[in-house]
């Protein structure tokens, strides 16, 4: 564990500027939660209507994503990665001096635009220039997601409760702080990257591993937005005890993403942590069902949901780059353009079925998705079987931590 934890702290500078913009990243996630209720009175929008801010930065996300390798491969991940924060320095503080909530959609649409450009060439990224190898990079990539879904929410809280305009202006600053950490830090790739063809992420979801992992985490990430863009308003908390509830939450997740997750898959096949991982959340969003009347019991079914998130984040992740031997940021975008889509359609659906029923029944729906999910994985797992044996080969973890020393 100590030769772990060495091997993910001693990294190359510009690894680091790339987690800490990943941590803004991610903080843009969770960051709009404590203050939907706000905005939905301040612009007297609905619920359908707020949670459309989830679905427009999601559904931009997922599809650009599809595109994402083919224009970084051209371009090159460091111009890349500075297009994507650029774009969401820009749209982020539109998003703030918005004067209505179709336009916050609008320029949520337009962040989740830059997102895509910067989250799957990031992952690409780390792993290809981490030392320690794909696992020890992949931890690094989970915990800087843990750490951005944890402070976005209390980010949120406090600057919501002054204004919540605020955590947009405060995003904008952030991310511009992370562009300038990129361009000091990060030295332009000493050779022109292999073009990818723009048939390459398509074409990729045609390996059948890819395909079982791809649609699993749709319907897990059905879930993972219920719990996030839903729960919000059942909960019937201020700015603030949102911001607190949902940074216990990604403290959770970034916990059990860089020890728990480690520890299972040393000790079980990772397609096996996935199944039972998923069904332990489909019973937690039906005690959130259950318990969504009392506000200390939803709460800690949020926590308890963020810890099975974070162990299902890195091992998911861990497989689809050990699923085949595609180029890194094929398989990230191809992957993270599916499972994208699948959190766009949760928000304004969990709302429509709160209005047309319970406020207990979307979560019953996100449990059902889940367990969907986990009987994708046990039925898939012919096709999956070999990322419980796929094991970091010394030439890859030398050319990775080659490829670090020489960003």
């Amino acid at each position: 564990m100590a030769a772990a934890g060495n091997s993910i702290l001693k990294q190359p500078k510009a690894v680091w500027a790339v987690a800490f913009a990943c941590v803004i990243a991610f903080m843009g996630i969770g960051l709009v939660d404590p203050i939907l209720p706000a905005i939905a009175e301040s612009l007297h929008a609905s619920q359908t209507q707020t949670s459309l801010l989830f679905t427009s930065y999601l559904l931009i996300t997922g599809f650009a994503m599809l595109f994402t390798s083919w224009l970084s491969t051209r371009i090159g991940a460091r111009r890349t990665l500075l297009i994507g924060l650029g774009l969401i320095v820009l749209f982020a503080l539109a998003a703030g001096l918005s004067q209505s909530v179709e336009e916050v959609i609008g320029f949520r649409a337009g962040w989740g635009l830059g997102n895509a450009l910067f989250i799957s060439t990031a992952l690409a990224t780390i792993v290809g220039a981490a030392s320690g190898g794909a696992s020890s990079a992949i931890v690094l990539y989970e915990a800087a997601l843990g750490l951005g879904i944890a402070i976005g929410p209390l980010l949120g809280g406090l600057l919501g409760s002054i204004s919540w305009r605020g955590p947009f202006f405060g995003t904008s600053a952030l991310m511009a702080v992370g562009f300038i950490a990129i361009l000091v830090l990060m030295k332009k790739e000493p050779q022109r990257p292999t073009p990818s063809p723009l048939s390459a992420p398509f074409k990729a979801l045609t390996r059948p591993a890819l395909a079982v992992l791809a649609v699993a985490a749709l319907f897990y990430n059905i879930g993972f937005f219920i719990l996030l863009a839903y729960t919000p308003f059942p909960l019937g908390l201020d700015a603030m005890g949102l911001g607190l509830t949902f940074f216990g939450w990604g403290i959770a997740v970034a916990v059990t993403s860089v020890w728990a997750a480690p520890w299972l898959t040393r000790r079980l096949p990772r397609t096996r942590v996935l199944w039972v991982v998923l069904l332990l959340l489909g019973a937690d969003l039906v005690a959130a069902g259950l318990f969504v009347q009392s506000a200390a019991g939803l709460i800690a079914c949020v926590i308890v949901g963020g810890a099975l998130l974070g162990v299902m984040n890195t091992v998911l992740t861990e497989s689809v780059m050990a699923a085949t031997d595609l180029p890194r940021p094929v398989a990230s975008s191809a992957y993270s353009a599916v499972r994208f889509l699948g959190g766009a359609v949760a928000p304004p659906v969990a709302s429509l079925i709160a209005a047309a029923t319970t406020d207990a029944v979307p979560f019953y729906v996100a449990a059902g998705s889940v367990v969907v999910a986990s009987f994708i994985v046990i039925v898939g797992h012919r096709a999956i079987a070999h990322v419980d044996h796929e094991e970091e080969a010394e030439l890859v973890e030398a050319e990775a931590i080659t490829a670090g020393e020489q960003l």
